[in-house]
């Protein structure tokens, strides 16, 4: 019977685990190159050890349960930022660097500029080019508020993401491909990181296909989420039922247990 009380709580720490990934999916549904998060079960095979892991009690480590990130494209939004970039290779990711130097990968291509002149993504982390972070010209600048949606310059970047202020060549988008996008590592709502399993390549100028205008949108699926999300309150539900009527039997066998000693 305790097994049983066991069992029952262990399929509701799965779905516990599985409604804050859905939550975290919705809120994010309008966050800029973002990649929604899905839930699998691995082999049920290691579950019979868990089960003598700490005898009566389920802890959060037990379910034998996963996660994984969908990098499946999400759409085009036109916006019509020349500071707005989307990246039409669905594999590729814009490299950024933070103030430590360590770098990062996003779909997120909102980009401002600051006032140092240095282009930076929606993180403030800087954008980098194939020759190191891009900076324009500090000097062009006289106004900071303006500078950071770019009305001081004409910018124009082209499809192979080369970045022109008024005509003249500023730097060329670095644009990365990971051989494995499961191996990256979230940090943020929209970045990731290298793992020591991760393979990846630059593209070259030849290689690369970005948008200017236009941001690559969530991925995450608002109708699709609601669904998954009754269907766990009901398994939830479940669950609570099954625990109820076993904790009820076991109150009524100890019972009987004490009018018999």
């Amino acid at each position: 019977m305790l097994k049983e009380l066991y069992t029952a709580a262990m399929g509701m720490l799965n779905q516990q685990t599985r409604l804050e990934v859905i939550s975290n999916n919705m809120a994010n549904a309008s966050t800029t190159g973002f990649k929604r998060q899905t839930v699998f079960e691995r082999n049920l095979i290691d579950a019979r050890a868990n089960f003598y892991n700490v005898k009566g009690d389920a802890e959060q480590n037990d379910p034998p349960i996963g996660s994984y990130t969908d990098f499946s494209a999400g759409g085009a939004q036109e916006t019509n930022n020349k500071l707005d970039v989307f990246i039409a290779n669905p594999r590729a990711f814009f490299v950024t660097r933070d103030e430590e130097g360590k770098e990062f990968m996003t779909k997120a291509g909102n980009f401002y500029i600051a006032q140092d002149a240095s282009l930076r993504s929606s993180t403030g982390k800087l954008v980098m080019g194939q020759n190191g972070p891009i900076n324009f010209n500090s000097e062009i600048f006289t106004q900071s508020n303006q500078s950071k949606q770019g009305n001081l310059l004409n910018i124009r970047i082209t499809e192979n993401g080369e970045i022109f202020a008024n005509d003249f060549n500023i730097a060329s988008l670095k644009i990365r491909v990971p051989e494995d996008e499961q191996t990256l590592q979230r940090v943020s709502g929209s970045d990731f990181i290298a793992t020591n399993l991760t393979n990846s390549h630059d593209l070259s100028l030849e290689e690369i296909n970005v948008r200017q205008g236009y941001l690559e949108s969530s991925n995450v699926d608002i109708v699709n989420e609601m669904v998954q999300m009754i269907e766990l309150q009901k398994s939830f539900e479940a669950g609570q039922k099954v625990i109820t009527t076993n904790d009820s039997t076991l109150d009524r066998a100890i019972g009987i247990g004490r009018y018999f000693t």
